[in-house]
């Protein structure tokens, strides 16, 4: 089940339209205070939300949705491509965009892709349980390490987090396990190599 949340009557006709052809049964809402009444009706496996709308707009519609589900994928439907607004969303727990006007095969691959990149992230999430470790200890250590573009020692690292040096070392190595985290050696003119971690 898809949910769209757009105030425009026409798109969401055309979007149902598309997510039936794809094989998805679709759920609509003209405003976001009635996409989340509806969300919580429907359990979509993925929303639609449009960014300008009456009642509650795209980002307090987002915000909202994310505090209820965080796995969703929650695509977010705009003509504005500026970077201020992607990060807005993307803050309030967006998951991908889709420009409009609306192109059938984008959507739907969009969709597809979203929709499995879900299952896994729900699947790894679970998976954390068994190795001791907590989501969000491992989200902030992935987001600073984005916010560098540069490698990062575990001191770097550290001295930046409220996350002690042994836990970070433990969720880098796991990082590195799972693919996420390249391993960089630096040899300096003494002493051993220091390791240094950077986002693939």
């Amino acid at each position: 089940m898809i949910l769209i949340i757009d105030d425009n009557e026409s798109v969401r006709f055309t979007l149902k339209e598309i997510c039936e052809y794809g094989g998805w049964p679709a759920a609509e809402a003209s405003n976001g205070k009635e996409g989340v009444e509806k969300f919580n009706e429907v359990h979509p496996d993925l929303v639609f939300v449009d960014y300008h709308m009456p009642e509650w707009d795209g980002i307090r519609t987002v915000r909202e949705l994310r505090s209820l589900d965080r796995y969703v994928p929650i695509i977010v439907l705009t003509v504005d491509e500026s970077l201020e607004v992607a990060d807005k969303f993307f803050g309030a727990g967006a998951s991908d965009f889709a420009l409009k006007p609306i192109k059938a095969p984008d959507l739907i691959s969009r969709i597809r892709v979203n929709l499995k990149m879900a299952k896994l992230q729900e699947e790894q999430e679970n998976a954390f349980v068994d190795k001791g470790i907590n989501s969000a200890t491992l989200s902030t250590i992935k987001k600073y390490l984005l916010q560098h573009k540069k490698p990062l020692t575990i001191n770097e690292i550290q001295k930046e987090l409220p996350v002690a040096y042994q836990t970070v070392h433990r969720y880098l190595n796991y990082l590195v396990e799972i693919g996420e985290v390249e391993v960089r050696s630096e040899y300096g003119k003494k002493g051993r190599p220091k390791n240094k971690y950077i986002i693939r």
